[in-house]
């Protein structure tokens, strides 16, 4: 049997770009034995559910999970949000979010988000809303367990790569309770990890370093909401967002880990077939070193920068069909659903849902720690930051 992995297409462009990403994976000669879970916008406007606890617990004993994307105007904004991707953080513990970036010149660096605290718990309420004297709270929750283990997971992510570099990013300045814990733990941390130097970055310093030099990084750990935006900078300035790929993980293997594009669910391009798929693609290549199949996540990222490479990016089969191709296998047509086989698809069992170079930068390719991307260069004043 192969690796058990749940497919959540999601909304908007989410089938589309998921379908090709399994289209490469089956190139690859990975095998995977899938389930299609009917998650998103559409089964919420149906049911009202968001997450059923009967999905949420068959979710639990898969090895991975694989989606495209969630999100529609026709469902309140926050419902999805917290209802969905939120709860799924929180229920099956995924407190690394990991996203690398490669560009130009070598570039290659990662980014480890605190995944499950921070202002995205809810602490917080609304007084007199709607009116001119309303009060409104949002909270940060930072536990000393919660930063550790972030923080822990990145140097060792850091000790993985030629580098050794690592740099907090907070604003320890202003938020002098929270960044003081995050830097206290980082110094506290730093001397089990001898061959690791560690810095310290402001964040609006870190915005103008990831803009004009971002070859000064090489690892970044940082909290929850610093984390949603500096990874967006970060695929803006290497690539473009559609290139952005992204794991929710587990380390602690306690249960399975999220691989995501990161770039939404892009309405106005859904059935335009002029959806950028290699973000996806790219997400299942993090699943496949995460699962242990690190020849072939390799592959697969280093064929995805070879498409980039050539120009224009495809349409979103011709662009699967290019991946596929560079990996020696042709490329197979779409099952009935849409969706091209990537190994067996079992049955739907009782609850489950109907539904520069490249360098495959780890999710866990060994055991239940980080794997490293390949580095070698590293620009003079990197750690010329306030």
């Amino acid at each position: 049997m192969g690796h058990r992995v749940g497919v959540i297409g999601g909304d908007g462009i989410g089938p589309e770009v998921v379908a090709e990403a399994l289209k490469v994976v089956a190139a690859a000669g990975v095998d995977l034995d899938t389930t299609t879970y009917d998650l998103g916008a559409a089964r919420y406007l149906r049911t009202g559910e968001a997450l059923p606890d009967a999905v949420l617990e068959e979710l639990r004993g898969l090895d991975a999970i694989l989606l495209g994307a969630v999100g529609s105007s026709e469902v309140p904004p926050g419902v999805l949000e917290r209802g969905l991707l939120l709860r799924l953080r929180f229920e099956l513990d995924l407190y690394v979010n990991l996203r690398p970036f490669t560009g130009p010149d070598d570039l290659d660096l990662a980014v480890v988000r605190e995944n499950t605290e921070g202002p995205y718990v809810g602490e917080g309420g609304v007084l007199r809303r709607g009116t001119p004297h309303e009060v409104a709270t949002q909270g940060s929750v930072n536990t000393r367990m919660g930063v550790e283990r972030c923080v822990r997971y990145a140097f060792d992510l850091a000790r993985s790569r030629p580098d050794h570099h690592l740099t907090l990013v907070h604003k320890t300045n202003v938020l002098t309770y929270a960044g003081d814990l995050w830097r206290r733990t980082v110094e506290e941390l730093a001397p089990g990890y001898p061959e690791v130097t560690a810095d310290y970055h402001h964040v609006d310093a870190a915005c103008i370093h990831l803009v004009e030099s971002p070859e000064r990084y090489d690892v970044i750990v940082t909290d929850n909401l610093f984390g949603d935006i500096l990874t967006d900078l970060a695929g803006a300035v290497t690539g473009g967002i559609g290139m952005a790929a992204s794991a929710n993980l587990n380390p602690a293997r306690t249960g399975p880990s999220l691989f995501e594009p990161v770039h939404g669910s892009a309405p106005d391009l859904v059935g335009t077939g002029s959806a950028n798929p290699l973000a996806a693609i790219l997400s299942a290549a993090m699943m496949l070193g995460f699962l242990g199949e690190g020849e072939a996540a390799t592959a697969v990222a280093e064929a995805c920068t070879e498409v980039a490479a050539e120009g224009p990016v495809l349409a979103t089969a011709a662009t699967g069909d290019a991946v596929a191709a560079r990996l020696g296998a042709a490329p197979e047509g779409p099952g009935p659903d849409g969706a091209t086989p990537a190994g067996p698809s079992r049955p739907r069992p009782a609850g489950a849902e109907g539904k520069g170079s490249a360098k495959a930068v780890g999710a866990g390719q060994t055991g239940g720690g980080p794997a490293g991307g390949r580095r070698g260069r590293r620009g003079k004043g990197r750690r010329g930051g306030r």
